[in-house]
């Protein structure tokens, strides 16, 4: 899935590899959902980070899936 994608993504990189929209992106860095660092002005996403949130996602649905 991630595997053509470079360690260190760029959040136009992250977007395309987690299929949603800048806006989106920029929330989860802010809010902390998902792990990344800025280099200046530019935020950096290391591809781990992506996985984690991904598996962390598929948790909670999981979980409130179990609760109905």
């Amino acid at each position: 899935m991630l595997e053509e994608y470079p360690d260190i993504l760029t959040v136009e990189e992250a977007c395309e590899a987690l299929r949603m929209g800048y806006n989106a992106m920029y929330d989860l860095l802010n809010s902390g959902k998902l792990k990344g660092f800025r280099n200046g002005r530019v935020w950096r996403i290391p591809k781990l980070a992506i996985k984690e949130y991904i598996l962390e996602s598929a948790r909670i649905k999981v979980k409130e899936e179990r609760v109905r």
